[in-house]
């Protein structure tokens, strides 16, 4: 849920608002579109009261065209808001010393991206989501941002990622329902998959076929 949507003076919103609380479902609300440490905190803390919620996906963004978080902010942010009670689920890169540092800061969640946000490229570092998953296997891991295909949130999945955060891929899909329910599908294969154990690459071929039994011919 982006704050920046309510529109205070107007009550702009509160029909769609009304709409989601029908559910009785939690809302992540998010800090989206800050640019600086104060920014967001201020956002997050409006967001708390507007939601009544602990729960806040912190974006502290550092560059306009890659929409890249600025992952000393975002460290410096998250503690604040750590020590003022929230729950927080930092948008970050799959730099290891980074999320490093935001788990120490108490974040229990690490949303990293995938690519930048709405650009459709799936998953631009495999080795170094897959050393995340490794070096955090006891933390929720949610791939956030770049997704375009249902093969990308599979393909996250299998890694062992927890799951994918998606918007423009959906949303902006000639048919977003039926986008949304191949994403569906792509994810929990992928999931089966991590879960069934796959079969790891290797540098030479091996039969697939058993040689017990085969026919020995002579000369």
């Amino acid at each position: 849920m982006s704050l920046r949507r309510e529109s205070g003076a107007e009550r702009g919103g509160q029909s769609f608002w009304s709409f989601i609380r029908s559910f009785g479902l939690r809302v992540l609300p998010n800090t989206a579109g800050c640019h600086s440490v104060k920014e967001a905190v201020t956002t997050a803390h409006m967001a708390r009261e507007l939601f009544d919620t602990p729960w806040i996906k912190l974006e502290v963004i550092g560059d306009a065209d890659t929409l890249q978080p600025d992952v000393f902010g975002l460290v410096e942010a998250a503690r604040i808001l750590v020590e003022d009670g929230f729950e927080v689920f930092p948008y970050t890169t799959e730099d290891l010393v980074v999320a490093d540092r935001l788990v120490e800061m108490g974040c229990r969640v690490l949303m990293p991206w995938g690519a930048p946000i709405g650009s459709a490229r799936g998953l631009n570092n495999l080795y170094g989501l897959r050393a995340l998953r490794a070096l955090f296997p006891d933390i929720p891991l949610v791939v956030d941002a770049g997704l375009g295909v249902p093969s990308h949130a599979a393909a996250a999945m299998e890694l062992g990622y927890d799951a994918v955060l998606l918007n423009t891929a959906v949303a902006e899909a000639g048919d977003p329902v039926a986008m949304a329910r191949a994403f569906a599908l792509a994810v929990e294969a992928g999931r089966l998959a991590h879960r069934a154990q796959p079969l790891q690459p290797r540098d030479m071929a091996v039969p697939s076929t058993p040689v017990i039994g085969r026919a020995a011919l002579g000369d």
